[in-house]
């Protein structure tokens, strides 16, 4: 059996608008070597039309690739019970789960982009959410859990990717539906706050595509 390395990171998780996109991608020794010679890195240091043009080739040559989706209101409402780093436990556990089959294509080696302080912890919280519904696999598999993994590993790279390419499709689809811009969606962002001002003013609440459950959005109201 080839050992097959999963990469996973997220896109989104400290915007005050839009969901948050979760990405897997899982490849061979050869695939990740294809992804070296493309080019994958941190997706926040490339532009978006590269981003946008490597996440077709990644596509192309990976074993597999997945993406979870997580609403500002599933956010608000997972976030009323626990915190957000066991938020996204429970989100790289999802993908996991996505992956693992068929089984011919499952990993052996994950490397995750730690959302804990604690490298150690993280991994170890995301073994334990995994072994709830794959308890033989949760411990033949081998768990790397690493900061900036998207620096590091390509895989997880290419995992950053499509993450935010897949984030910045959904923000573009939200501008154009509700027919706003509200800029990059950052708390950090000074066309963002502006939007949420002037929305909380004349509204005097948030559209759904709001995390209201964010300080940014509480304070306005």
């Amino acid at each position: 059996m080839p050992v097959i390395k999963l990469g996973i990171d997220e896109a989104g998780k400290g915007p005050v608008i839009g969901p948050m996109c979760i990405a897997g991608v899982s490849a061979t020794a050869e695939q990740e070597n294809k992804l070296k010679i493309l080019g994958v890195d941190d997706s926040k240091k490339l532009s978006s039309k590269k981003r946008e043009q490597l996440a077709v080739s990644i596509k192309k040559y990976v074993t597999s690739w997945y993406v979870y989706e997580v609403e500002p209101k599933q956010i608000d409402d997972l976030r009323k019970i626990m915190t957000m780093n066991e938020i996204m436990v429970l989100c790289f556990s999802k993908v996991m789960e996505e992956l693992s089959v068929p089984e011919e294509n499952a990993f052996n080696i994950v490397i995750l982009d730690a959302a804990d302080v604690s490298e150690e912890r993280f991994a170890r919280r995301v073994h334990d959410e995994y072994a709830k519904k794959f308890e033989k696999r949760a411990d033949q598999v081998e768990y790397i859990s690493k900061h900036k993994a998207d620096a590091i590993s390509p895989i997880v790279s290419a995992a950053s990717i499509i993450a935010k390419t897949r984030r910045d499709e959904l923000i573009e689809e939200i501008k154009k539906r509700e027919n706003v811009d509200f800029g990059s969606g950052y708390p950090s962002d000074p066309k963002t706050k502006t939007f949420l001002e002037n929305y909380a003013k004349e509204h005097g609440d948030f559209p759904d595509y709001v995390r209201k459950s964010w300080k940014t959005a509480e304070n306005l109201l």
